[in-house]
């Protein structure tokens, strides 16, 4: 066991489900993460020497990121060399001994390699294929490239995100590709499901274009957008950026207090709206004709701002939330990851998890990573093991689940030793 390693757990409802990831960055790793956070095995496949480009991702000290350690927990690494043919010889051998293949690469990759599905399925009838890509497989935009940021500006996202009076702005973490994953995820186990569903009712294995699972990265952000598209064509109405409001929903915003602390209150809801005004000492506003529906309240949501700013910075974001709390009005603190790290509640679920981590030069101890989600049985599960050395499982899964020899498994991982003159 690795220093990175936990014991299992005996919850895990993917117990015995092989999963195969051709993944690098975020998108096709997260969802493996997800799979192998419920007891999935999980290999992942990465190139020679420098294996993910995650690895590389936000890294202060030695080789290995907390970003590449904590998107490909609970995994395990193999190195194969995809430009050799015994490393894709290697990879239809895993596919035929695994329940799902991960990839996002681009369109026509694992074709130009010899390794789509058509070839995958030969190798395993019964292989679910889950494809992330920027735009899909198919369409006139299937081959382009791109990463989330160009997806969540095609769905519509990126313009509704920051203020009205500048540029868009991105979020700050690649939600593009973590939802992506999410789906990736849900339709590999939805996949799962009816696999074992044919086989319980008539025996009849699953055809493979039903076993072929395409989640496109602007998609997956489109289908988060609510009701853009049909507002517009049904009242021709255009969302425009509205910073930190949510547009037709009023008053609920960010509010800076007096110790410098800002906090988040959604006071929008009729009933609440009336308690609000009152905590705030603004009864006249909450009594209002003008002020009982969201769609009243919208269109006056400068003057409500103002005013519950002016009370705001009257207070410490711990007295204003004390205040809103005892009202029962939707509200909380904006957390950073020292709060994170701290919160009563996080620990309550075990949501954050204190685990030693190496850099690949060093061994930090009880560092906090986020939990799986979702609980099952009370609290979170445990992370088993985080983001696994490049290659630490290569001999384990070459050698003991394929049964290769270790020429065998130097060939496929580009090791192989030059001939002896």
């Amino acid at each position: 066991m690795s220093e990175n390693s936990l014991p299992e757990h005996p919850i895990a409802p993917l117990a015995g489900i092989r999963v195969l990831e051709l993944g690098n960055y975020i998108a096709a790793p997260t969802a493996g993460r997800l799979l192998a956070d419920f007891g999935a095995e999980v290999i992942k496949v990465e190139r020679p020497g420098t294996g993910d480009e995650l690895r590389n991702w936000r890294l202060k000290r030695g080789n290995t990121s907390m970003l590449y350690r904590t998107l490909n927990r609970n995994k395990k690494s193999v190195v194969l060399d995809l430009r050799t043919e015994a490393g894709r010889q290697a990879v239809l051998d895993l596919a035929g001994q695994c329940d799902i293949l991960l990839e996002n690469f681009r369109p026509g990759t694992l074709e130009k390699w010899g390794l789509g599905p058509d070839i995958l399925s030969q190798a395993n009838p019964e292989l679910i294929i889950t494809r992330i890509s920027a735009f899909g497989q198919t369409g006139p935009l299937a081959d382009r490239p791109g990463f989330a940021a160009v997806a969540e500006a095609y769905s519509g996202f990126r313009n509704l995100v920051g203020d009205p009076d500048r540029p868009p702005v991105r979020v700050g973490v690649s939600i593009g590709d973590s939802i992506a994953g999410l789906y990736a995820a849900f339709g590999s186990v939805m996949s799962l499901y009816q696999r074992e569903a044919r086989r319980r009712t008539s025996g009849a294995g699953v055809p493979l274009p039903e076993r072929i699972i395409d989640v496109a990265l602007h998609e997956a952000m489109f289908s988060m957008m609510e009701s853009l598209v049909p507002d517009f064509e049904a009242y021709g109405v255009r969302r425009e950026r509205v910073g930190g409001r949510l547009e037709g929903v009023a008053p609920s915003n960010a509010y800076l207090c007096k110790d410098g602390a800002s906090i988040v209150v959604a006071g929008n809801g009729d009933a609440i709206f009336q308690r609000y005004m009152q905590t705030i000492g603004r009864p006249d506003l909450g009594t209002d004709p003008g002020l009982q529906t969201n769609a009243e309240r919208w269109d006056r949501r400068d003057e409500l701002d103002a005013a519950i700013g002016d009370w705001s910075e009257t207070l410490t974001a711990a007295e204003a939330l004390q205040a809103l709390d005892a009202a029962g009005v939707p509200a909380g603190p904006i957390y950073t990851a020292e709060d994170i790290a701290r919160d009563e509640q996080y620990a309550a679920r075990k949501m954050v998890q204190r685990l030693d981590v190496s850099t690949g030069t060093e061994t930090l101890r009880n560092v906090g990573f986020p939990g799986v989600v979702p609980v099952i049985g009370g609290e979170s599960l445990p992370i088993r093991n985080l983001g696994p050395d490049l290659g630490e499982h290569t001999e384990e899964i070459l050698g003991g689940l394929l049964k290769m020899d270790r020429d065998r498994i130097q060939a496929a991982t580009g090791r192989a030793e030059p001939p002896q003159p």
